[in-house]
């Protein structure tokens, strides 16, 4: 079985390469964040004529997330449930959660906090414990079990390219940090993938200053798995060719084969 998650920023503008991409890696289960389309105008006939189905949470011009899946879709929750707002408490579109065949998977976009001390830091910072609350049950469970996503959190120093560029700015804070401890505490594994070039699997190349020819990366997009989920897994990888030619995401989709 193989599940991937990607940040396609704009599945609209991304479209001929996700269907290209699915079709190329056999992909069963895909999350896919930053859709930036309301659900009525998601490519749902495009994918049902490749055999998949989706459920979807999107409201329009930003945000939104999908799970994919050619292996069944079912218990669908759309948003994170107990989870706060923005602004003023209104919901955004950033979780859905199903049960794909014997895996149940969430796909999340977590806020980015902006800079530490803004509003949206602060939101960021409460988003991630709702989502801990959330999640407890089902990666406590025996089911595998796994939320993939983007974080926008890199875990340690290691996974950006020069932690003294971001000094002071979100992303790297201790606090946000902790609200990631604080998610494996739950019974989360951090599946970190393989690189496919250079030594360190970063997911994420900003579009300017040449920063993905340069490596000048952040491994931001995570597989969070239980315990019967981690122990499946065969291989992970960055599926770092896809960030390549034009029209490509800034993001690099995450590749997980589990033996379930």
């Amino acid at each position: 079985m193989r599940i991937a998650t990607w940040n396609v920023n704009s599945v609209t503008a991304r479209l001929p390469r996700l269907v290209a991409w699915l079709e190329r890696t056999g992909t069963d289960v895909l999350c896919v964040q930053e859709l930036k389309v309301a659900e009525a105008a998601f490519p749902y006939e495009e994918l049902r004529a490749l055999g998949y189905e989706a459920a979807v949470n999107g409201t329009g011009r930003w945000n939104g997330v999908a799970v994919i899946s050619r292996i069944g879709l079912e218990d669908v929750v759309t948003g994170l449930p107990g989870g706060p707002g923005f602004p003023d408490d209104e919901p955004e579109p950033r979780a859905v959660s199903a049960t794909c065949g014997p895996v149940r998977v969430w796909s999340v976009y977590v806020p980015n906090g902006r800079e530490v001390g803004h509003a949206h830091y602060e939101y960021k910072l409460r988003w991630f414990e709702a989502l801990r609350g959330a999640v407890a049950g089902d990666a406590a469970g025996p089911r595998p079990f796994a939320v993939l996503g983007d974080y926008n959190v890199a875990p340690t120093d290691e996974d950006v390219w020069d932690p003294a560029v971001f000094a002071g700015s979100t992303h790297v804070t201790p606090a946000e940090r902790a609200a990631l401890a604080a998610l494996r505490e739950t019974g989360l594994t951090d599946v970190v993938p393989r690189p496919l070039k250079y030594d360190r699997p970063y997911t994420y190349w900003d579009y300017r200053q040449l920063a993905f020819p340069k490596n000048k990366g952040m491994r931001i997009d995570l597989v969070y798995g239980n315990g019967p989920f981690a122990e499946a897994v065969s291989d992970a990888y960055v599926d770092r060719e896809e960030r390549k030619g034009k029209g490509a995401s800034d993001h690099a989709p995450v590749v997980v084969d589990l033996e379930v």
